[in-house]
């Protein structure tokens, strides 16, 4: 992490991003739904910046056997 608290990659994931939102916005004009293409790249986007956060992870070494994710 930097000293600004901007974590390092960042920058290209909000550009990604932005890619996404008119790459978006095409496919809604190509589909003739500019709302529907927009949707769709915020769903796309979210699931970018989920599987980015966690391909970062932070936590090697957390494996635990006995967690087979039933408890909260």
């Amino acid at each position: 992490m930097s000293s600004s608290g901007w974590p390092r990659g960042r920058i290209t994931w909000v550009f990604g991003s932005v890619l996404l939102l008119v790459v978006g916005v095409l496919i809604g004009l190509i589909l003739s739904n500019v709302w529907l293409g927009l949707l769709l790249a915020v769903l796309v986007s979210i699931g970018w910046l989920i599987a980015y956060e966690s391909q970062r992870g932070h936590n090697p070494g957390l494996h635990d056997d006995d967690d087979d994710g039933a408890r909260l």
